[in-house]
């Protein structure tokens, strides 16, 4: 079957598609989160390393940081010392983007070399 014209064969299929997209966009998008998410693959950060890291300003990391732990993927650890410093880590869960965010970097890497070749 040709996928360009798969909606019209089957509309309930292509509407089931359009939501899966959606439901992902809802969690993984805009323009930090998965930039967030490619970061924490490395390990664990402190607040104002993944601040300095991604070159997010804080109020804006807070609250990616928020809706990602709301989400599953992140996890926040307080630690007892002073003064009182917060890791973040990639939870269990995230595992389940990992296919996708080596897509989009290769994806990625490919398309700069296009560029940059271009240019």
């Amino acid at each position: 079957m040709n996928k360009k014209h798969s909606c019209k064969l089957d509309p309930e299929a292509c509407a089931r598609t359009r939501m899966a997209v959606q439901d992902t966009l809802d969690v993984v998008g805009g323009k930090w989160k998965l930039v967030l998410l490619a970061i924490l693959r490395g390990g664990k950060y402190r607040f104002r390393e993944l601040s300095r890291e991604a070159g997010i300003s804080p109020r804006i990391l807070s609250k990616e940081l928020q809706e990602l732990e709301m989400n599953g993927l992140v996890s926040r650890t307080v630690r007892d010392t002073k003064p009182v410093t917060v890791e973040y880590a990639l939870t269990p869960y995230s595992e389940t983007l990992s296919d996708v965010l080596g897509s989009m970097q290769k994806w990625g890497e490919q398309h700069r070399k296009k560029i940059v070749e271009k240019s």
